[in-house]
């Protein structure tokens, strides 16, 4: 990823801390404006190759410390809820996929990186977890398997959801174990609870394209049988709900994609049983497509009108009757037909002729 892009998404994480300024207390701004430490600063291009990812997100994060100027503590995972805002479904998180963090962890005696909080007065627990659910099942991991010395760095900030959104949002975006179905989900939620359903706003508030997040809305609007296809939620792709949005709009379409949708899920239930790999994300996409195009060609062909004689023998077929482009027929006998019996049966087609009505 470019220097660019790294400057971009430090200047969104700045934004999305602006509101913790408008509502925090005066009187706790300049307590804490003394305590605030001299930072890294993120080197031009002249300076060196671009930092990664990880540096520029490290980067990022050093300055919301500054800008904002809260305090670390140590908590314990049970002290806090998780925000059900975030993209990331706590729930499918396990040792497997959390096991290179944890023994980081581990080796650390605590997370490097704080985990961002806000205080909750009024409810079940002190705290609510904002940003790092990883971090968060990682200690609590660790802390019932033999390592219960480990606590939960975090940093408390005050913000309302929108600011808490746009900050695990930027927080998730980049981060590959968030699924793109995840994302869709969780703006597909936002949009409505934090911007009133206008998608404009919401795109210019996270600075991206309005045809990203109408892409992304379109996969979180996928039917659940489509969804429960796929073997795992990361297989499902952007691209995925893309192909597949604009066949399921169509109703007769729609029911046939379905149908198929659910064999391959039987499908690929009955692999997982016996050990068998699964159908990967194209194929998947592939036999949906095909399902409807099947559809496509089985739709009986709409007849056209009959160009006949008096006596009722067909001698062609009317092909188009438009006012802008006017008629267009076959004349096509089976068999020898004398031609006033053709114009006389011509009459009527031309005289009842929608160009003939201008």
């Amino acid at each position: 990823m470019s220097s660019n892009s790294g400057a971009k998404r430090r200047s969104l994480l700045a934004n999305a801390i602006d509101s913790l300024d408008a509502v925090q207390p005066p009187a706790e701004q300049e307590s804490l404006a003394s305590e605030a430490p001299a930072g890294p600063v993120l080197p031009s291009k002249s300076e060196g190759p671009a930092p990664s990812f990880l540096e520029r997100r490290g980067v990022a994060f050093d300055e919301i410390a500054r800008s904002v100027k809260r305090p670390t503590i140590r908590i314990r995972p049970d002290e806090c809820t998780v925000w059900p805002g975030n993209a990331r479904d706590y729930e499918r998180l396990t040792h497997e996929r959390c096991a290179s963090l944890i023994e980081s962890i581990k080796e650390e005696n605590g997370n490097r990186e704080p985990v961002v909080i806000r205080r909750t007065p009024d409810g079940e627990k002190p705290y609510e977890l904002i940003v790092g659910t990883r971090r968060h099942f990682s200690v609590a991991w660790l802390r019932t398997n033999h390592h219960a010395q480990i606590d939960l760095i975090a940093r408390i900030e005050t913000l309302d959801d929108e600011g808490a959104f746009r900050l695990a949002d930027i927080e998730n975006r980049e981060r590959e174990d968030v699924t793109d179905l995840e994302r869709a989900r969780n703006y597909q939620h936002a949009v409505d609870a934090y911007y009133n359903g206008v998608r404009a706003h919401m795109a210019e508030r996270l600075a991206i394209g309005k045809q990203n997040l109408h892409n992304l809305l379109q996969l979180a609007e996928l039917p659940t049988e489509v969804v429960e296809a796929f073997a795992t939620m990361s297989d499902l792709k952007v691209r995925h709900g893309m192909k597949l949005s604009p066949l399921l709009k169509q109703p007769d379409l729609r029911d046939a994609i379905i149908e198929e949708a659910l064999a391959i899920g039987k499908e690929q239930r009955r692999r997982a049983a016996a050990g068998e790999p699964a159908i990967d994300g194209p194929q998947i996409v592939q036999r949906l497509s095909s399902a409807s195009a099947k559809l496509v060609k089985k739709a009986a062909p709409k007849s056209r009108p009959r160009l006949a004689t008096a006596d009722g023998e067909e001698i062609g077929q009317i092909i188009t009757d438009s006012k802008s482009k006017g008629i267009t027929l076959t004349i096509n006998p089976k068999r020898a037909v004398d031609i006033d019996d053709i114009l006389r049966a011509l009459r009527p087609v031309i005289e009842a002729a929608k160009f003939s009505s201008r």
